[in-house]
């Protein structure tokens, strides 16, 4: 099997064949290097993701919670980049493969406490903002569970990764590598 690295692909390709070799992955063409183009942006996007990470730090959220919000917010977002990053980064931090797999169902998994779900549920409202404006009974839920200085760690990772998910889904300019 084969894959190419669309880092290396042009912004101008074509979309690859439909008749292309029936074991080759496929790789969206990527749209907008973004990183060379809008460099500055691309620079704050990252201080913000820093400064998110220094909220964090300063209220004591865990690696573990950290990457679990991020990841599922970049799944609800199909993020594949992000989805990969992060799975890995919570798996580094100690997550159990089960949990890291389960993410995508939380609300039906049993391997989430409600402290977490608290947290989980609120990255699920905040990221489909447009749908539910975060209702009280979310917030008032996250609020029990999680300080003022936690709950505005969890909303500053929401935003930052939820930043990184729209530049990455919008322009497909970064792809993760498949690792066998």
């Amino acid at each position: 099997m084969t894959i190419t690295d669309a880092a290396t692909t042009p912004a101008t390709a074509t979309a690859p064949a439909v008749d292309a070799a029936p074991d080759a992955y496929v790789v969206p063409v990527r749209r907008l290097d973004f990183d060379g183009v809008a460099p500055a942006f691309a620079r704050a996007v990252s201080a913000l993701d820093d400064a998110a990470e220094a909220e964090a730090d300063r209220a004591g959220l865990g690696a573990g919670i950290r990457e679990l919000v991020r990841l599922r917010a970049s799944q609800l977002n199909g993020c594949s980049y992000c989805v990969d990053l992060h799975s890995r980064d919570a798996r580094a931090a100690g997550e159990p493969e089960q949990r890291v797999h389960a993410i995508a169902v939380w609300p039906e998994s049993n391997f989430f406490t409600a402290r977490e779900r608290a947290a989980l549920g609120l990255v699920d409202s905040v990221t489909r903002l447009s749908e539910t404006h975060v209702p009280d009974a979310v917030w008032a839920e996250a609020a029990e569970h999680w300080s003022p200085d936690e709950l505005a760690a969890i909303l500053s990772l929401i935003v930052s990764v939820n930043a990184w998910n729209e530049l990455a889904v919008s322009t497909r300019g970064w792809r993760p590598r498949l690792r066998t």
